[in-house]
Order: C-alpha cells, then sequence, then structure tokens
C-alpha cells in the first residue's frame, strides 16, 4: 500500500512564492535597465563608410581625408577609400559598408546609404556627414540605393516579424513544460521536440504571409523566410524546453531574461548595432532577436547576402537545445527509477509479506 506523500508545509510554500516574486521584480528591472540602457542615447560608432575620391585625387590627399574623418570625436566613421563608386556600391549590397561617400570636384558631395538596413541607421550617418562637410564649406545630397519597402517603415518589419517569432517560440515551449511537466523519458521529450517543429513550421508560414500578402510590409522569397522563421522558432522553443529541463520553472525566466530582456533592444531593430552601445551591439548577433532581424533583411532586401553567420547561431542554439532537453529527459527518468527503488527498499516489510 502506497502512503501518501505529506503535504508541502505553509512556510516551505511561502518561501518558493517570495523567492519567485522577487525574481519577478529582478527581471522587471532588468527589462527597464536594458531597453533604457540601450535605447536612450544613441550614438554611432565606427560606422563602414566607403569613400570615393574624384579621379586623380593624390594619395596624400586621400589620406588625409580618411585620417580626417576616422579622427572625428567619439569614433562614428570607420572610414576607407576604394576606387570608385561602383566598387562602393558593390560593397554597399553585400553589406560590408552601411554608406558611401562620393566627393565631388566642386563642393557638393553625395552619400548613397542603404534605407533596408535601418532608417535610423541611414539618418544617423547622414547627420554626420552633413556635420563634417558644413564644417568645410560644402554640402552633401543623401541618396538611398537601397531603400526598405514602401509598406516597410523605416525598416522595421524584418524586427517585428523576427521578434513575433522568438516570442511564439518562447510561449509555446514555456506553455507545454507548465502544462504537462518535465518530460518524463526521453521518448516523451522526442514527441514534444516533434510539436514544437510542426507548431514552428506554421508559425514560420503564417508569419511570413501575415507580413507579406496580408500586410504587404515585406516582399521576399515566401518559402526563404517560410524556412527561416520555421528556424527561429524551432530555435528558441528548443532551447527554452532545455532550459526548462535543467531549471524547471525558473528556465522560463531565464528563457524571458535573455530573449526579451537582452535580445530585443540589442536586435537591431529600433537601433542597428553601430548605434548601440557597446555591450548591446556586441551580443545582439549571437542572440535569436538579432539573429532573426538580421536574416530577415538579409533575404527580403539583400538576396540572402550576409545571412549565413545569423543562421549559424540559430542552429546552434536548436542543436543545444534538443541535446539538453533529451539529457535532461534521460536524466529525470533515471532518477525517478533510481527515486522509487531507494524508497521500496527503505519501507518496512508488510504483515502480509512476513
Amino acid at each position: 500500500m502506497t502512503r501518501p506523500e505529506p503535504p508541502v508545509p505553509a512556510r516551505s510554500s511561502a518561501a518558493r512564492t517570495a523567492v519567485l516574486v522577487l525574481g519577478v521584480l529582478l527581471l522587471q528591472l532588468g527589462f527597464v535597465l536594458s531597453y533604457i540602457g540601450a535605447f536612450h542615447s544613441p550614438t554611432p560608432r565606427d560606422v563602414p563608410l566607403a569613400v570615393v575620391f574624384p579621379a586623380g585625387a593624390p594619395a596624400a590627399t586621400v589620406d588625409e581625408v580618411v585620417a580626417g574623418l576616422n579622427g572625428i570625436d567619439g569614433s562614428p566613421l570607420d572610414a576607407r577609400a576604394v576606387a570608385d563608386e561602383a566598387t562602393g556600391r558593390d560593397l554597399l549590397a553585400d553589406r560590408e559598408v552601411d554608406g558611401v561617400l562620393v566627393l565631388g570636384t566642386g563642393t557638393e558631395d553625395r552619400l548613397l546609404v542603404a534605407g533596408a538596413e535601418g532608417g535610423a541607421l541611414s539618418t544617423a550617418l547622414e547627420t554626420v556627414v552633413e556635420r563634417v562637410d558644413a564644417a568645410q564649406q560644402r554640402t552633401v545630397t543623401t541618396d538611398d540605393v537601397l531603400p526598405a519597402g514602401d509598406r516597410d517603415t523605416r525598416g522595421l518589419s524584418p524586427f517585428y516579424l523576427a521578434v513575433g517569432w522568438v516570442v511564439g517560440g518562447y510561449l509555446v515551449a514555456a506553455i507545454i513544460g507548465v502544462a504537462s511537466g518535465p518530460p518524463p523519458t526521453r521518448r516523451s521529450a522526442l514527441g514534444r521536440l516533434g510539436a514544437l517543429a510542426a507548431y514552428a513550421v506554421v508559425s514560420g508560414v503564417g508569419g511570413t504571409l501575415v507580413a507579406g500578402a496580408v500586410l504587404g510590409a515585406l516582399d521576399g522569397p515566401v518559402l526563404a523566410t517560410s524556412a527561416l522563421g520555421t528556424l527561429v522558432v524551432f530555435a528558441v522553443g528548443a532551447f527554452t524546453m532545455a532550459l526548462q529541463g535543467v531549471l524547471g520553472l525558473v528556465g522560463v525566466g531565464v528563457a524571458i531574461l535573455v530573449f526579451v530582456v537582452l535580445g530585443n533592444p540589442s536586435a537591431g531593430g529600433a537601433y542597428p548595432g553601430p548605434l548601440l552601445p557597446p555591450f548591446w551591439a556586441a551580443i545582439g548577433p549571437w542572440l535569436p532577436p538579432g539573429a532573426g532581424t538580421d536574416a530577415v533583411r538579409a533575404i527580403v532586401y539583400f538576396d540572402g547576402t550576409g545571412a549565413g553567420r545569423s543562421l549559424l547561431v540559430l542552429a546552434g542554439y536548436a542543436v543545444v537545445g534538443v541535446v539538453v532537453t533529451l539529457l535532461a529527459a534521460g536524466r529525470g527518468a533515471s532518477s525517478q527509477v533510481s527515486s522509487a527503488v531507494a524508497t521500496e527498499t527503505a519501507q518496512p516489510p508488510s504483515a502480509s509479506a512476513v
């Protein structure tokens, strides 16, 4: 006959609740710190800029101008000279620079930018170049040669689409974990990962259709964008499952910390990486919101150029999530069996067994 488990003492339950409330408070304060810290003072830092000089410009002049641009207080630019405008445009299309400054033979210059990388970045670069030209009694005209879509105001739609996928990924994983508890076996963990994969496919296709066919905000290849969305949702969901498997309910809080508190403000949405403080600029490409945002921009506006690293980052989260989820499920099953065996061995024999 199995003896009923003793009720959890009220003091223990209250202590656990207090710890969870404290964790929520820390997440809340971390949210405020991270978002305000990232967005309160956007400042361009080392924005890659190609500089095209008039034909026959002396090497000394080229070196002097480039050094002057790189020597501006605060280091807003990372300038380099290129052979001609065509080379500069190629670098802009390949996402190796964020602007091309074409110096005129008179006092008028042109600045070529890619609005698809984010309107805030183009505006900041234009402001810096205008200030430099004004100090030298020159003028500059800005030309957005790689603009965002007509219905993608300031190039923010890739960010919102990626964040939507990220939110779906960790929410569905958290709901499955809270509703069903930890998977007792690796087979059940595989079943949950399979269900997550099916959800990820529907989510990836659905998000792509909403952003494209429904709203007309992103006019990119449906198959490639949907596949990316599937990867984002599955990677985030699997990683969240892994955190739950190792940390339990606390794993959901850690997922929110990684994907929302740190991931969203560093993703390059409202302000691309060159406008963010160093910490957020450094972590953004390595977190799913940033990797997803960059990959959406690459696929929709740049024919996939520069998406490789982002896809590898997302694949890494997916692989780690799957492996850790399966290992945690197996460990949980083993510990349950060991605990049951120990309990049965410790119990005295019943009267019927004597």
